[in-house]
């Protein structure tokens, strides 16, 4: 279902912003063609933390607090020392074509995605695997055959790995094993007429995913229900949770151009914002429209007005943050 919220405008002027982290206050993302990682607070001001000559794209961050980042042009991932940038592994032999997003579970260990074939010459096609990179650096394959691995989430038990599979329009899920090992493949969901890139999972571990193909960020249900949809003004590529209590949802979005050299002359990268009150009443609302159909006493039960996540007392204290509280009384 498309909606009639409209997303606000946060960040312009830049070129492919994506990898979008939310961490100690401030929404962290990589800008690929102007090769610098970036931070930016809830008041807009913004500045670069690294400059990257090999392209940054995924983000994390260890447990003792360092910075992990994917350089994806040289296939290698790369760790922020203070002001240096230190090799942790090369991921060139792993990798046949450049690398992209990443996710980090609880220990610190790296599991990164990359195209599998040359994208911007129109190459055809074809599946890849999935890295994972120990701390101490050591690299391996740990699934194949999948069609442009992109944005990965990791469930807060840290059992399950979800990753969008671009061109294979489905996310796909896998069990984690003690020692970073997948296996237990599974369609988590297909999308009809979207392209997963990035993605995020919200407190209800509903999936929300950015899709570029069709200009919009979807809420995706575990099976492939589209809980809801909302139009982005360019080519969505990654969104993220954040802000107070992690209620915000930051939507990147740009306009994919032929060149690197052409995104940073058009600067038409953006970064936009749907504030926790508006998410919390959208969600309200599709559990009232599905609720509709269940039986009288699962209605009851499942009432939306007892659900956690968008009770009237959630939802107040969503638009309180915002400075709000006065739009549903």
């Amino acid at each position: 279902m498309h909606t009639d919220l409209h997303l606000i405008p946060f960040l312009d002027e830049l070129a492919f912003p994506e990898s979008p982290r939310w961490h100690e206050g401030a929404l962290w993302f990589s800008d690929f063609h102007t090769h610098r990682v970036q931070r930016v607070d809830m008041a807009g001001r913004c500045e670069t933390v690294v400059t990257v000559p090999g392209q940054p794209s995924g983000l994390g961050w260890l447990p003792d607090g360092k910075l992990l980042l994917v350089s994806m042009t040289d296939r290698r991932l790369l760790r922020l020392d203070g002001n240096v940038l230190t090799e942790v592994a090369d991921l060139s032999a792993l990798a046949p074509f450049h690398c992209n997003d990443m996710v980090l579970d609880a220990k610190g260990r790296a599991y990164i995605g990359n195209f599998g074939f040359d994208f911007a010459a129109r190459q055809t096609p074809r599946p890849t695997g999935l890295i994972l990179v120990q701390p101490d650096g050591q690299a391996r394959l740990v699934a194949e055959d999948l069609h442009f691995p992109n944005g990965a989430v990791i469930t807060p038990d840290g059992r399950t790995l979800i990753i969008g599979e671009s061109y294979a329009s489905r996310l796909t899920a896998f069990d984690i094993a003690e020692d970073g090992s997948l296996s237990g493949r599974r369609v988590w969901a297909t999308l009809s007429n979207a392209t997963p890139d990035g993605i995020c999972l919200d407190a209800e571990g509903v999936i929300w995913l950015a899709s570029p193909t069709s200009r919009e960020v979807l809420r995706v249900l575990e099976g492939g229900e589209v809980m809801q949809r909302i139009a982005t003004p360019g080519q969505a590529v990654a969104c993220m949770l954040g802000g107070p209590n992690r209620y915000t949802l930051f939507v990147l979005t740009t306009r994919v151009m032929a060149t690197p050299e052409e995104s940073r002359q058009s600067l038409a990268g953006a970064i936009y914002t749907l504030p926790g009150g508006a998410r919390c009443r959208l969600a309200l609302k599709a559990i009232s429209a599905r609720a509709a159909t269940w039986p009288p006493q699962a209605r009851q039960a499942q009432h939306p007005a007892s659900h956690p996540f968008c009770s009237r007392a959630n939802v107040l204290r969503n638009l309180a943050t915002l400075g709000a509280a006065t739009a549903m009384q």
